[in-house]
């Protein structure tokens, strides 16, 4: 008689229950319940960094996307599915300088094409890097975004050298004029104004780089990662952080050692690893919240996760680049949208969270008739929270046009969610 089968007959003579329960287990040890398998994010994006020129853009995407696709096939026998390869260029008012808006449109125009042809997702840079630069750039840019499918950019509203007033103004016209000229108003989607954001993060829409290209950098999808360890540690914060980080690093290396071959194989250097457990609709870092929580998300709790969150990903080792904090971007997370349309939380409540991480304002659905000085107020506070605490921010505003508050969205796009708009703050 083995040991185990001897335990479970003498607990049998002292508890019959227990005794049959445990003898059943030594004979069928297959009736203990199954653990989850452990989970892995995904890798939301590798993104390329380049210099282009208009009379060679196209060979120059081309051999970019060779790196890319074999970037992406290293990744993939590594167990991480890839969720896109993108490519970042530096800032488009440097390459159509000296061209018509005429002749800029249709190089752009050809540019999209490309990328829908190829499939990859483009990123033009900012408009503005400075605030004496030309506002010109961010009215073209308002063109750009409102007759183009796949092309991204951003705007610089606040840096080293202090806030962009200049920009962040010249940035609200542009939000109002894009709400109106786009399909559904969905143009904004694929803009964000910057602050304290450096070179080479890889997440979209506030790439961008003033190098000599040839560089790539890594994003992560994990909020599915985050959802299993906050239900596995609910409420106890140093439980929590610590297995969290433990995870995060396990993966931060298996990751970094992948990329770090692709850089030899290429010769492109590797600018590092952002691993903002970024969510994607169903995958949501908010129903991951409320599972540490216990509460909706919004309630109180909610800065203390986002606090757990952003201590793990400090702790990772390895290159790093780009955010590295919390993601609450609110119509690409279901369970975030369900919540904003409950008015759980509000602008003010994901300012306060960016105290404490990576938030800034994502994807936040507004009513068309917001003015443009209501836009610049609400930019200029989530600059103002960057340079204070000197720390990466951005804002993704989407006024839609011809909606007031309490009307829902109806976007139609694959990676956003509708909700309810609120009121203006």
């Amino acid at each position: 008689m083995s040991r185990r089968h001897r335990v479970a007959f003498t607990l049998l003579r002292s508890g019959w229950f227990c005794g049959i329960l445990l003898l059943l287990l030594a004979v069928f040890p297959s009736a203990l319940p199954a653990a989850d398998p452990p989970q892995r994010p995904k890798v939301r994006a590798i993104t390329a960094f380049v210099t282009i020129d208009r009379a060679h853009y196209q060979a120059q995407i081309g051999d970019t996307l060779k790196v890319l696709r074999a970037a992406r096939t290293a990744f993939e026998k590594g167990g991480y599915e890839v969720q896109s390869i993108r490519i970042v260029t530096q800032p488009f008012p440097e390459y159509i300088r000296g061209i018509s808006k005429k002749e800029a449109l249709a190089f752009l125009g050809e540019l999209d094409e490309l990328a829908q042809k190829e499939q990859f997702e483009p990123n033009l840079g900012p408009a503005m890097m400075r605030d004496n630069d030309d506002p010109a750039g961010v009215e073209l840019l308002g063109e750009i975004l409102s007759t183009n499918k796949m092309l991204l950019a951003s705007v610089i509203v606040a840096d080293d050298d202090g806030i962009h007033w200049k920009s962040i103004r010249a940035t609200a016209r542009m939000l109002k004029y894009v709400a109106e000229h786009s399909p559904r108003s969905q143009g904004n989607f694929d803009f964000a104004a910057t602050a304290m954001v450096g070179p080479y993060t890889p997440f979209y829409p506030g790439a961008y780089h003033t190098g000599a290209g040839r560089r790539f950098a890594v994003a992560t999808e994990g909020a599915n990662v985050v959802e299993q360890i906050f239900a596995e540690t609910a409420g106890d914060t140093e439980a929590a952080t610590g297995r969290l980080t433990q995870v995060l690093s396990e993966h931060a290396r298996a990751l970094e050692a992948i990329a770090l071959r692709v850089e030899e194989q290429t010769g492109w250097t590797y600018m590092g690893l952002d691993s903002t457990p970024a969510p994607l609709k169903q995958v949501s870092i908010g129903a991951a919240i409320e599972k540490f929580t216990g509460a909706p998300f919004g309630s109180s709790g909610t800065m203390t996760a986002a606090a757990v969150i952003t201590q793990a990903l400090r702790a990772l080792p390895g290159k790093r680049i780009g955010y590295n904090g919390l993601m609450v971007p609110i119509l690409e997370d279901t369970r975030l949208a369900q919540r904003w349309s409950e008015g759980k939380y509000n602008i003010d409540s994901l300012l306060a969270y960016s105290a404490v991480c990576g938030t800034g304002l994502d994807t936040v659905p507004l009513p068309g008739d917001i003015s443009e000085e209501q836009l610049a107020r609400i930019l200029g506070d989530m600059a103002s929270l960057a340079y204070k605490w000197h720390k990466p921010l951005s804002a993704r505003l989407l006024p839609v046009f011809g909606k007031k508050a309490g009307e829902r969205t109806d976007f139609d796009d694959p990676f956003l969610e509708n909700a309810l708009i609120q009121p203006a703050p």
